[in-house]
Order: structure tokens, then C-alpha cells, then sequence
């Protein structure tokens, strides 16, 4: 059965894409942390990060990078805070999370914040306009 990151990829999910190539996807994650809160996906169903090749984890990374600078270049922040936690969603992801004080403020169990489909749009968009 298809996650719910390879639905998004087949476009059978709605998502507020934020940068994008033949092997990637990121995305704003719809319950987040911070705002800009980010995920980072290869389009490629693989279950957990440490099961990817080795030349393609690599490509993931470099491409997480330009997506955190583009996330850091739109809100403002100390940091980005990256994680990778691979219980939530069977398809390897990358957390990209504006920090302002502490990683005290990438609590995965913790409370989330709710914006409106219209902030999570315009924030897309402010993402995706800093993406390089």
C-alpha cells in the first residue's frame, strides 16, 4: 500500500509544495512545529533513510540544503533544525524546522500549531519564491 508522501507525489493528496525535482519533493508539513516547518521526501517509496542508496541519500541531502536555505531565507529564525525520526510515515523523510532559541523546540511529541490553508499557501509561496 502507497504511503500517504507517495500520494502526495502522485498527486492524490493536495500538498503546499515548496520545491521540487525528478527525485525530490518538500513540502510544508500541514501540522508544524514552527512555520516553515518542512519535509523532504525522495519520490522513490523507501521506507526508512537508512535503506537508501548511498548516492541517492547523498543527492537528498544536498537538495534538503538548498530547501533550508530557501525555508531560512522566509521566516525568521536562528537555525533550521533537521530531523529524522522515519516512525511517523513509512517513506523516508527529512524534518526541516526554523528554530529560534533551543532544540528544546523540535519536540516531535509535542504540541503543534494549526494555521489557516490561506498561511500555509502564502508561506509556500515565500518558500518556493527563495528557493535556488
Amino acid at each position: 500500500m502507497a504511503s500517504i508522501f507517495s500520494k502526495i507525489v502522485a498527486g492524490e493528496i493536495p500538498a503546499y509544495k515548496v520545491a521540487e525535482n525528478d527525485e525530490f519533493l518538500a513540502f510544508l508539513d500541514i501540522n508544524p512545529m514552527a512555520m516553515g516547518h518542512t519535509l523532504v521526501i525522495p519520490k522513490q517509496e523507501i521506507p526508512y533513510i537508512f535503506e537508501v542508496d548511498d548516492d541517492l541519500l547523498g543527492r537528498l541531502m544536498v537538495f534538503a540544503k538548498r530547501v533550508a536555505k530557501a525555508v531560512e531565507a522566509s521566516v525568521t529564525c536562528a537555525r533550521i533544525g533537521v530531523g529524522v525520526v522515519g516512525l511517523e510515515v513509512p517513506h523516508c523523510h527529512i524534518h526541516l524546522i526554523p528554530l529560534q532559541n533551543s532544540v528544546g523546540e523540535m519536540n516531535f511529541g509535542g504540541p503543534k500549531l494549526s494555521p489557516s490553508q490561506e498561511e500555509l499557501a502564502a508561506m509556500a509561496q515565500k518558500i518556493q519564491s527563495n528557493f535556488k
